[in-house]
């Protein structure tokens, strides 16, 4: 399978492959790589520096397991804003990301307009975040929250 994006760049199964092992695991050496993908080390490096000179790869991270430093819980918060100007959702996004525990933020369409994926310690800390700090933004008509009871699948990209 080719993969081509907007701006032209074609990626190809070997640049996948790449990619998968690369989402696995950011720390393999590229001798683990290529012989992972059948390819040389140097031919490993040389389209790793092409997919992050063409943005396919933006950075490089590491897998956090938040319950495991005592956030417990994931709310899903539909919000409602009373205005769509631009300075409003300029302003609301503005704010949401100086919340530390909203990790998730979309714009969306539907009948609502943002949805907030928000991590959390328990049901008290989460009534603590809405009142000091996501009922204090100006401009919210409505909010609907819903906790998580359990993820089923959590991944970054189609390609593992």
């Amino acid at each position: 399978m080719t993969i081509q994006k907007k701006s032209g760049k074609i990626f190809d199964n070997h640049d996948l492959a790449i990619l998968r092992v690369l989402l696995n695991d950011s720390r393999k050496s590229l001798q683990d790589i290529g012989h992972e993908v059948g390819l040389s080390t140097t031919s490993c490096w040389n389209r790793i520096k092409r997919m992050e000179t063409a943005g396919a790869i933006q950075g490089y991270t590491v897998k956090v397991d938040l319950a495991q430093l005592g956030y417990q819980d994931t709310v899903i918060v539909q919000v409602n804003l009373e205005s769509h100007t631009d300075e409003t959702l300029y302003e609301f996004g503005r704010v949401l990301a100086t919340i530390p525990e909203i990790v998730e933020a979309y714009l969306v369409s539907g009948d609502y307009d943002y949805y907030i994926r928000i991590a959390v310690q328990d049901t008290k800390d989460y009534e603590r975040l809405l009142r000091e700090k996501l009922y204090k933004i100006p401009g919210i008509r409505h909010s609907k929250s819903s906790f998580v009871l359990r993820t089923l699948k959590k991944s970054d990209t189609p390609l593992i």
